[in-house]
């Protein structure tokens, strides 16, 4: 559950956040999940939209594969103060890789603390191992890098679970508030002006897509195992797509044309429940006279009430 924070102050000069994480949100990284302002066993955001989950207490920003983590996105503190606490050491395996238990007291993974004064602190959690550069004790100033973003701890995928506090009480930065009845209301958020433009709301989007031989696994996807661009004469052919936000109702649509500009695969279907996290594929087999050479295309396309608000297209070549 939220914890209800009537007690935290207006803006007033407190906190003025930069962005932390040295990326273009909506084309490098994005945000995936954002503060729970519903007490309830629900969820919703900041924005009254459902980009959260129950309970959550930060923002965080993801990329879009373990790929772009290892290239390296660098974490920065959102404003000045003092280095409280850092922790590293923790391997890139997240969730899947460690175990629940095997994490229990370190569920943060690497991570860094920084005291603001006036009873204020920011948290950066899930840094990638021995990505940390700074100590405690260490002045920082708005921009200083921290580390870089991992997938430490309790973690599905790659990340920075960034989170404010107010002597002790979990805080929204883009509300000032932890109350329930903050949800909508920006008036008293703790990002600088720029910051909180860069960071328009995007309640659905995509984050990457490609081809597989077979049946296309999430986890496979996320770490690059498909990525191919050329297929010797696969035994299928499978367009698969990773998105963000997606809600029941929502239609996707996966198309895949051959060489020569022909569409040899289409399915539609309506999505039955709402996913902060949505992964789909669809393709079909080789067919009994073998694939045409050359560049495949495919195309994933999610409409709500008839407007697109995901399209992801990739292609393939496809050699016999």
């Amino acid at each position: 559950m939220a914890l209800v924070s009537p007690a935290v102050p207006a803006k007033a000069g407190d906190l003025d956040l930069v962005l932390p994480v040295a990326c273009e949100i909506g084309r490098d990284c994005f945000v995936q999940n954002f503060f729970d302002h519903d007490p309830s066993p629900d969820r919703r955001d900041y924005s009254c939209g459902r980009l959260s989950y129950d309970g959550h207490s930060g923002t965080d920003f993801r990329v879009m594969d373990i790929p772009s983590m290892m290239r390296g996105v660098t974490v920065v503190a959102a404003a000045g103060g003092t280095v409280k606490a850092v922790r590293d050491g923790m391997p890139d395996v997240g969730l899947a890789g460690t175990g629940r238990e095997a994490l229990q007291g370190r569920e943060a993974g690497n991570g860094v603390v920084i005291d603001h004064g006036d009873g204020w602190e920011t948290q950066y959690s899930h840094l990638s191992k021995g990505s940390t550069v700074v100590k405690p004790g260490q002045r920082v100033e708005a921009g200083t890098p921290l580390g870089r973003i991992g997938m430490s701890g309790l973690a599905e995928f790659p990340h920075v679970d960034f989170s404010v506090r107010h002597e002790g009480r979990k805080v929204d930065p883009f509300t000032g508030s932890a109350d329930p009845s903050a949800c909508g209301d920006t008036t008293r958020t703790l990002w600088r002006e720029d910051t909180l433009a860069a960071l328009r709301y995007r309640p659905t989007g995509g984050l990457v897509s490609g081809f597989a031989e077979g049946p296309a696994a999430s986890e496979e996807a996320r770490k690059g195992s498909y990525a191919r661009e050329t297929l010797r004469d696969p035994p299928a052919l499978v367009f698969w797509a990773d998105v963000f936000g997606a809600q029941a109702g929502d239609e996707q649509q996966v198309r895949i044309t051959a060489p020569d500009g022909s569409v040899i695969h289409e399915h539609a279907s309506t999505l039955k429940s709402s996913n902060v996290s949505w992964f789909a594929f669809s393709g079909r087999k080789r067919p009994p006279e073998g694939w045409q050479a050359g560049k495949y295309q495919g195309t994933y396309t999610l409409l709500r009430d008839g407007t697109v608000v995901a399209r992801l297209e990739d292609s393939v070549e496809v050699r016999r």
